[in-house]
């Protein structure tokens, strides 16, 4: 009887122990981006790596979700591929927040289209034409004669809005302009797609789709960096506050600095800011 109380008591004192450890976690979450995405995996990993202390949660869903998560307390990191708007500041104040950016890499937004499209190069003005829907087929550039069907992302993504900026002026698209909700989907549809065109971050460029030029420059490292690629954009971190010295959050926020944090962003082939 008595081994047998001796033996339930060392199983509570685990079981206490193991609950302890876990309510002592400093838990991470991270929401936002699908074009950061690979980035905050690959971060989140090589810090599991480091510190088992640290429980990470991830939601990819696009730039502005990110914001509002970290606005209404859902996040404590918010992964961008645009900077926050001013009326996100606004609201983020106005909760008592105090957004506060990482700058980790630079990212270039690349136009694709199917591999038996011939078009290797694109305009200002017929990027917008085709996604206001006045250029409605390939052959008025040049190409075969079938209709273009053109993809967009979602206006709740950060991509979309450096898009819809640069590369179309804020321009008003049209009707049969179809949206997708993350680069992976935009892959998929352009690469089976005869007619497509699309958009994604230089990091999902892969085989199976053509990239176009705009305005006569390849989206490339070099060419994002330099600034030459007109549709180049920093990626960031936001968190509430400027994240304590030497925690983890702080370590995860700043891992973009180290040198293994530049490797990760190179191997997700975005641009890293330092060279090592």
């Amino acid at each position: 009887m008595f081994k047998r109380l001796m033996f339930l008591g060392v199983c509570f004192v685990g079981l206490f122990f193991m609950n302890f450890c876990v309510a002592l976690a400093q838990e991470i979450r991270i929401e936002g981006s699908t074009t950061v995405g690979p980035i905050v995996d690959a971060f989140v990993e090589a810090m599991k790596q480091s510190d088992s202390g640290v429980r990470f949660t991830v939601k990819k869903t696009g730039s502005g979700d990110g914001a509002a998560a970290l606005i209404d307390g859902r996040c404590e990191v918010a992964a961008m591929s645009r900077f926050m708007k001013d009326e996100e500041y606004k609201k983020a104040v106005n909760a008592g927040r105090k957004p506060v950016p990482f700058t980790i890499c630079m990212d270039g937004v690349c136009f694709i289209v199917h591999p038996s499209n011939r078009i290797r190069n694109l305009t200002k003005a017929q990027v917008t034409d085709i996604y206001t829907g006045k250029i409605k087929s390939w052959k008025e550039l040049g190409g075969a004669d079938i209709p273009i069907v053109a993809i967009s992302r979602d206006t709740s993504s950060g991509t979309y809005e450096v898009f819809h900026e640069l590369a179309v002026g804020k321009a008003k698209l049209g009707s049969s302009v179809e949206y997708t909700n993350s680069n992976p989907q935009m892959f998929t549809r352009v690469s089976t797609t005869r007619g497509a065109i699309g958009y994604v971050g230089i990091g999902f460029l892969q085989d199976g789709v053509s990239t176009v030029r705009f305005e006569n420059v390849l989206p490339s490292p070099d060419s994002v960096s330099s600034g030459a690629y007109l549709l180049s954009r920093p990626l960031y971190l936001f968190t509430d506050g400027y994240p304590k010295t030497g925690s983890p959050l702080m370590k995860f926020c700043n891992f973009f600095l180290t040198e293994e944090g530049q490797d990760v962003i190179k191997a997700k082939g975005f641009v890293p800011f330092t060279k090592y």
